[in-house]
């Protein structure tokens, strides 16, 4: 059987690894057009900010790991065309030019994902970066002797990203065109603990902004002009999202509006032995029990192993996501599972929702901090669609908790019920989560 898998960040990383590790004799092509693989980007403002011990340690494999499993790897080869009619891929080799053909019995499709970068004039100055790639984290990691900072996109990467410029030191500007700071990550109030802690570091925010134009300086600095106003430093940096890079296969597989390809629970697309993982297909979501595309890189590992394991016939279904994800700022821990309030708006689904805040252990200890979390749910069924929180106090696991709430289809009456530990250095007779799913009840039965 001869496999070929375009892309190999995480989907396609753990794709070849498990088609080998099932399919030991098949033979299995990896087209990658870098010439790394399955670097963990989500770490990029940790290294520029100083704050990862070695940066080959944020590359989880490499191209002699796969080869060593018995994968043919192609580093530098950038896939042309696809006739998926008679199973043939026009190929690229970007160090000598040349241009082959290879056939196929079963495609891969892990392209993953590219930067938005929209159409603004300027934007392509040489002090105008990117944040996605190995490539953009040399050049970011170059620039630490700067003075000043532009980010622009306050979701995590841009949010973490100023955050890390500010540990350094340097003078932050964040902006986005949405009015809060993870707008798209939690609702106001927990956004509204974000802005405060940036504001308390000096970070300036310029939130409910659009950028309209970059200016490079004579002095080798770059305004960048937005609809109220203007700010100049010494780089500006995209952190604006990603979009699915799957340009190739438009027009010849099905996908959703923005691009993402449609994948079955078992990882077939709409082709007959294509499949899809990663940043470049569709998840389900559980909360909405939908298709969506949200590009993590959770999500492309498991999709990645379910290639492998259902390339040759179905045997392990999807089980969804709930989009769980965490990240710190400025020694303080936000998480979230599910839909927020405003997440539910903006997909025209309903639910209802509570906010609660209480000490995540006992006063009668030395120390305590406050948690602060919302939870939403379904009116009538009463099962638990979301939630989220922020604290000083480690709080990333509860997300877990209710990652797993979530797609068990848990109420918030059994929710509320749940065997929690009690301990006093970790946590109250009934614990936060309970807590708050308590008083969801007590809101939904009132």
């Amino acid at each position: 059987m001869k496999v070929s898998i375009i892309g190999c960040t995480h989907a396609g990383t753990f794709s070849a690894q498990q088609i080998l590790t099932e399919h030991p004799d098949w033979e299995v092509t990896v087209f990658e057009r870098n010439d790394n693989l399955s670097f963990l980007s989500c770490g990029i403002a940790l290294w520029v900010s100083n704050r990862v011990s070695d940066p080959n340690k944020m590359f989880y494999s490499s191209p002699e790991d796969l080869a060593k499993l018995g994968a043919n790897m192609k580093m530098k080869h950038d896939v042309l065309d696809i006739d998926l009619d008679n199973k043939k891929l026009k190929v690229k080799d970007l160090i000598n030019n040349k241009e082959f053909i290879q056939d196929y019995d079963k495609l891969v499709i892990t392209t993953g994902s590219a930067p938005v970068i929209p159409n603004i004039e300027g934007i392509d100055g040489e002090n105008v970066f990117l944040c996605k790639n190995w490539s953009h984290a040399n050049e970011l990691k170059n620039k630490t002797d700067i003075k000043s900072a532009i980010v622009i996109g306050a979701g995590y990467i841009g949010a973490e990203l100023a955050e890390g410029y500010s540990t350094l030191g340097k003078k932050v500007t964040l902006i986005d065109a949405l009015p809060h700071v993870l707008g798209k990550n939690f609702d106001e109030n927990i956004s509204e603990v974000a802005e405060k802690d940036f504001i308390d570091h000096d970070v300036s925010l310029a939130l409910n902004e659009k950028v309209t134009k970059f200016i490079s300086n004579p002095d080798n600095t770059v305004t960048v002009v937005t609809n109220k106003n203007e700010y100049t430093a010494d780089i500006a940096v995209l952190c604006i999202g990603f979009r699915p890079n799957t340009d190739l296969f438009k027009g010849k597989i099905d996908m959703i509006d923005n691009g993402a390809i449609i994948v079955d629970k078992y990882m077939h697309t709409s082709r007959p032995d294509v499949f899809a993982a990663g940043d470049s297909a569709t998840v389900f979501y559980n909360p909405t029990q939908k298709n969506d595309y949200i590009p993590l890189a959770t999500n492309a590992v498991r999709q990645g192993i379910l290639v492998g394991k259902n390339i040759e016939k179905n045997t392990l279904a999807y089980l969804g996501t709930q989009s769980t994800s965490a990240v710190e700022l400025f020694s303080r821990s936000y998480a979230g599972s599910g839909l927020t309030k405003n997440g539910a708006q903006s997909r025209n689904f309903e639910v209802d929702s509570i906010s609660f805040e209480d000490n995540y252990r006992p006063e009668f200890m030395v120390s305590t901090t406050p948690v602060l979390m919302n939870l939403t749910w379904d009116p009538e069924s009463h099962v638990v669609l979301g939630g989220s929180l922020t604290s000083k106090y480690d709080i990333s696991q509860s997300a877990n908790v209710l990652s797993l709430a979530i797609q068990n289809k848990m109420t918030i009456e059994e929710l509320s019920m749940v065997d929690f530990l009690f301990q006093p250095n970790f946590d109250k007779p009934i614990n936060y989560i309970a807590q708050i799913a308590g008083a969801a009840v007590a809101q939904a039965n009132k």
